[in-house]
């Protein structure tokens, strides 16, 4: 009886080795198509055409990259228990959206690259436990606007690129935490104006990049950053003459008070709703007011909902010939014990 019991023995430990390798060919060394150092904790996946992030990276890995891949979306849980990280690029992907506590676990991290993607919208806190970060790149997506406090908690924050998006206007007190703050590019975006006050925190900024904005130099609204660009110059900031009027392209720094004497609302203005439109709504009957249809992810929208986490793909570390390989040597090891076990079964 001592033959069965072995051979089931045997079964095991083959069926965890064969386990422990799919989950392990996440390095080439190991069959994967990664590049890993051990000695600088370094994990490089870029460039392989990923769809989904590996489960298996080390935990003590101190740089992941996975920028030039296909990653669409990130589960919240992607990078749970690499919480030794301290750079992390995604740059060059396809990600639409960012899980709320996605970057929760990264509280050594000190640079993180989003730029070139498709983020349309960042979720309130997505970085507040980011503590250590020193360089955030959110260039190159299509940005409209930002959540208030967003950056709020980011004050080691020495470098903020924002250029290459669709910014339409800032929150009030959006930079007001990051006194650390050496570079700040907001070039290339739909800005045309900026809050009163907006870089009043700044104080150790050395350069600020502002071109190719629609600057309206028409509404006294500007006038605090004309003045504010004006002393910067003079103190020596780099790049304060790089904002121009979207009309005549004068320097926003020249625009006085005569040129900007219009007082503008823009869209986004929070305005009164006429008091005729708020006693008709009052008087109206509920049979009078026409239903109109919802689409259903609007309103799955409109209340905040988000799909389940997926759970990733099986990770594509494990194409690579070598690894197909292991896999087909642990099958055929794993079936000749199966067969042992029968046999001794049916002696006994």
């Amino acid at each position: 009886m001592m033959g069965p019991v072995l051979a089931a023995c045997l079964l095991i430990i083959l069926s965890t080795a064969w386990i422990s390798q799919a989950n392990g060919a996440l390095c080439k060394k190991d069959g994967g198509v990664c590049t890993c150092n051990d000695k600088t904790k370094s994990v490089d996946c870029s460039n392989i055409k990923l769809t989904a992030i590996p489960s298996n990276i080390p935990t003590d890995t101190d740089r992941l990259v996975l920028q030039g891949n296909k990653l669409s979306s990130l589960p919240r849980t992607a990078f749970h228990g690499l919480s030794s990280l301290t750079f992390l690029s995604l740059f060059d992907n396809e990600l639409q959206t960012l899980p709320a506590g996605v970057f929760d676990e990264l509280k050594n991290l000190e640079t993180l690259w989003l730029a070139q993607n498709q983020l349309q919208a960042l979720p309130i806190g997505v970085f507040n436990h980011l503590v250590e970060l020193d360089r955030l790149d959110l260039n190159y997506n299509q940005l409209t606007s930002l959540p208030p406090g967003i950056f709020d908690k980011l004050t080691k924050l020495t470098r903020l690129d924002l250029d290459r998006n669709q910014l339409e206007r800032l929150p009030n007190g959006v930079f007001d935490k990051l006194t650390q703050l050496g570079t700040l590019y907001l070039s290339t975006n739909q800005l045309k104006r900026v809050p009163e006050g907006a870089f009043d925190f700044l104080e150790k900024l050395k350069m600020l990049q502002l071109q190719e904005n629609p600057w309206d130099c028409t509404c006294n609204d500007i006038l605090y950053m004309a003045k504010w660009l004006k002393k910067k110059q003079d103190e020596g900031l780099g790049g304060v003459d790089t904002a121009g009027c979207e009309e005549g392209g004068k320097a926003v720094l020249k625009i006085t008070e005569e040129e900007a004497a219009e007082d503008c609302v823009y869209p986004n203005t929070t305005t009164a709703i006429p008091t005729t439109i708020i006693t008709t709504l009052a008087s109206s009957n509920d049979d009078d007011i026409p239903e109109l249809p919802v689409p259903q992810e609007n309103f799955q929208k409109f209340l905040g909902y988000q799909e389940p986490d997926h759970l990733p793909t099986q990770p594509q570390c494990l194409m690579s010939i070598s690894g197909y390989l292991g896999l087909m040597m642990s099958l055929v090891l794993t079936s000749a014990a199966i067969l042992y076990v029968i046999h001794f079964l049916k002696k006994a």
